[in-house]
């Protein structure tokens, strides 16, 4: 599979334009089987901002997504401040080609900000994009290894993680990509975003990893798009097969 890295700033408040931009990029790469874009790229990270910005899925701008999706043969994972009737949830849509968007909701909120500006997410989520099944997480979903665990027993067969990861996080998100990837063997992108907003400065570092934990191709800190062909089935011996050979036992206390 041929998937696109967006590591990207998203201009601030701009959701049309942002949306915009994922076409652009969708038709600059028109070899791209798989487009990932970082979390809250549409609305952009300004919690204080989020009600206002957030959208329904039936907004135009996921209309033009699904739109440039379908004209690109691309299956596209985007973020985006999502208004629900119990509030807003921090969302990313995965649209496939000619289908409606598959929505996860992320159910492991980053501090007293993002508990205070969205709801939780209830479940998990593999989508089925173009034949293909992917695990979706977003940004501190990634830290746990639980999620993705469930999502690789569900049937992933990529984990896709798409971050708003800032400083000083760097290199907790750079360790917890790769093991994600190793605990469940299973290839993983993970796609963050770049530049300043809120007061923050996010590290970009978007990669994509094999099924040993080993780095495919890694992003710098500038916004940068680019692709990379991915296994999905690649070859994993049965003495490391952790899946098939993990036991759950119960825990003794003493």
């Amino acid at each position: 599979m041929r998937v696109l890295l967006g590591q990207l700033e998203p201009a601030a408040g701009d959701v049309a334009g942002n949306a915009a931009t994922v076409c652009g990029a969708l038709a600059a790469h028109p070899d791209a089987e798989l487009a990932i874009f970082p979390e809250l790229f549409l609305c952009g990270y300004d919690l204080a901002r989020i009600e206002e910005l957030a959208i329904g899925l039936a907004d135009p701008s996921l209309a033009l997504i699904a739109e440039a999706a379908t004209a690109a043969q691309t299956v596209v994972v985007v973020g985006f401040a999502e208004r629900r009737p119990e509030g807003v949830a921090n969302a990313v849509a995965c649209i496939a080609p000619g289908t409606s968007p598959v929505v996860y909701r992320k159910a492991n909120l980053f501090g007293p900000g993002e508990r205070a500006a969205f709801v939780e997410g209830g479940e998990l989520v593999v989508a089925d994009a173009g034949g293909h099944h992917l695990g979706l997480l977003i940004c501190f979903d990634v830290e746990f290894p639980e999620p993705a665990r469930a999502l690789a027993t569900a049937g992933a067969q990529l984990l896709v993680t798409i971050a708003a990861n800032m400083e000083p996080y760097g290199p907790d998100h750079a360790l917890a990509a790769r093991a994600r990837a190793l605990d469940n063997r299973r290839p993983h992108v993970y796609v963050n975003r770049t530049g300043e907003e809120s007061g923050l400065r996010f590290v970009g570092a978007s990669c994509a990893i094999d099924t040993g934990g080993g780095i495919i191709t890694c992003l710098g800190a500038e916004p940068e798009l680019r692709c990379v062909d991915l296994d999905l089935a690649p070859p994993v011996g049965d003495e490391v097969d952790y899946l098939s050979l993990v036991r759950t036992l119960p825990v003794a206390r003493r």
